[in-house]
């Protein structure tokens, strides 16, 4: 190879270089920045950490499950507060801080279903499965809700969130 074909070869370098750069941030970039970009919460008490249900809005959230090295994991509860006021509340499995699958429950009813890009069962056109699962694992998450507040010796939240795992469990009929 002679020197002038290796120069004129570097000279097309930057071009071939940039021309690679915007095809992988074309093919790649939305995956990565959709990472970069969830929103990050905290409990107010327990400081563990989490990405809530763009359903649940924003506000302060608390969780009630367990913690595994400062992030949600395993069933429990998002709940949302306005105050004193309880508002929308998300039950189901949480992994490394992010939703897997559950329902969140609204003032209008319920969204059931996969953790899919900032909300729970917001597929056009989600697996009738998975919207079964949702609710068994939502109500699963009720129960353990309730034993924590038994444990805490609170029968009527304990008696509410039993009583939630029951018409959770017959969304399934």
């Amino acid at each position: 190879m002679t020197s002038e074909r290796v120069s004129g070869n570097i000279g097309r370098l930057p071009v071939t270089v940039a021309i690679a750069l915007v095809a992988a941030l074309c093919l790649h970039g939305p995956v990565g920045a959709a990472a970069g970009d969830r929103q990050w919460s905290q409990d107010p008490f327990s400081h563990c950490k989490f990405i809530a249900p763009a359903s649940l809005t924003s506000g302060p959230t608390f969780w009630i499950g367990a913690c595994i090295n400062g992030k949600a994991s395993g069933e429990g509860m998002l709940r949302r507060r306005d105050g004193e006021r309880a508002g929308p509340a998300f039950f189901g499995r949480m992994k490394e801080g992010v939703p897997e699958i559950g329902v969140v429950d609204l003032a209008d009813g319920f969204r059931a279903g996969r953790f899919s890009g900032d909300d729970i069962g917001g597929q056009a056109e989600s697996d009738p499965q998975d919207r079964i699962n949702a609710f068994r694992i939502a109500a699963e998450a009720a129960r353990q809700v309730s034993a924590q507040y038994v444990a805490e010796k609170n029968p009527g939240s304990a008696r509410h969130y039993e009583e939630l795992a029951k018409t959770l469990e017959l969304q399934t009929d």
